[in-house]
């Protein structure tokens, strides 16, 4: 089993920034791929972006040029550093973690950009 603990998350105007943490901890030989995934009220979970454990990343559309994911394997954490929010950033942000897939899944964050 891995355990994830996610902090990091608040409200920020539109173009602050906020960083996000997640520390994982447990049977962490097993992961590979970690990530961060959000979910607006209404709307289904989306990646927002992943990293390997060969430091490779994909982000979503909407959060390139903004959003660095990034990782201390010395730490077991991953990262998500957001500049220039936005309003449509507000979601619910989750960490998750995997041998390849996501196969675990951290409590949640709450991100909220005003306008």
């Amino acid at each position: 089993q891995v355990q994830l603990v996610e902090s990091g998350g608040g409200l920020v105007q539109a173009g602050g920034s906020l960083r996000l943490s997640c520390a994982a901890s447990g049977s962490i030989f097993r992961i590979n791929t970690m990530g961060w995934y959000r979910q607006a009220p209404g709307k289904q979970r989306e990646l927002v972006a992943i990293i390997t454990s060969s430091s490779s990343t994909r982000y979503a559309d909407s959060v390139k040029g903004r959003f660095t994911i990034s990782r201390d394997n010395a730490k077991n954490t991953v990262y998500l550093q957001m500049n220039s929010l936005k309003p449509e950033d507000t979601a619910v942000y989750y960490c998750g973690v995997g041998a390849r897939g996501i196969d675990y899944w951290g409590q949640g964050t709450q991100v909220t950009v005003s306008s």
